[in-house]
């Protein structure tokens, strides 16, 4: 007699997985056998904070977006070993004791041959400088649009002395060379105008000037 064949873990099942670790208020249960990849979705929970979890994307990097900390790094790890490494980095600063809840919410589609992680596509960038809480290069997300906006939020929001009303938005393009765009983000983000609020593109990089001082 032919043996019934165990079915891959499925969709459905990663989302009851997810919801199971609602209850789950002990990092010793969190799943240890199998290993995260590119574009997974992961349940992020501190049993500490008595928030409701948040759904966190592993990106092209192989990187989650914790809040505190930034970008830690998630393909090839299992979720009791994500769990933990971002555990050790809460504590030194953040909280005294960090009970870190990390779950399989939605497994991403494996291309054959590519290894338990998957293989991630091409990341694309945009890069912030000037008054923003933290400068540098982020990755765009490949299964949504990011505003200039959100990019902004995304470096932490503006410095003290920012130019909110001439932010700068420099795009290669394919024939003209360098383009520059003239942002309101005031217009945008106190007064609701999104009609401004343009999505940003792959290499994008964003200016955010000082603000002169009127004696």
């Amino acid at each position: 007699m032919r043996q019934p064949v165990a079915a891959a873990p499925s969709v459905a099942a990663a989302s009851d997985e997810a919801r199971s670790a609602g209850l789950i208020n002990n990092m010793e249960q969190l799943d240890n056998a199998r290993s995260l990849g590119y574009g997974d979705r992961v349940l992020f929970r501190i049993v500490e904070d008595h928030n409701a979890a948040s759904v966190l994307r592993i990106q092209d990097s192989g990187e989650i977006l914790v809040p505190h900390l930034g970008l830690v790094k998630a393909a090839g790890r299992t979720c009791r070993e994500v769990g933990f490494a971002i555990k050790r980095e809460l504590e030194k600063s953040f909280y005294k004791v960090a009970t870190v809840i990390i779950a399989l919410d939605q497994a991403a589609e494996r291309r054959p041959g590519s290894g338990a992680a998957g293989t991630p596509n091409a990341p694309e960038f945009f890069t912030i400088f000037g008054q923003v809480q933290k400068q540098g290069k982020y990755e765009l997300p490949s299964d949504e649009d990011v505003s200039i906006s959100q990019a902004i939020l995304r470096a932490g929001g503006f410095a003290q002395f920012a130019n909110t009303k001439n932010v700068k938005v420099v795009r290669r393009t394919p024939s003209a060379g360098n383009k520059t765009i003239i942002v309101n983000l005031e217009d945008i983000m106190t007064r609701g105008n999104l009609d401004h609020d343009i999505y940003i593109r792959n290499n994008d990089v964003i200016i955010v000037k000082e603000k002169i001082a009127q004696f």
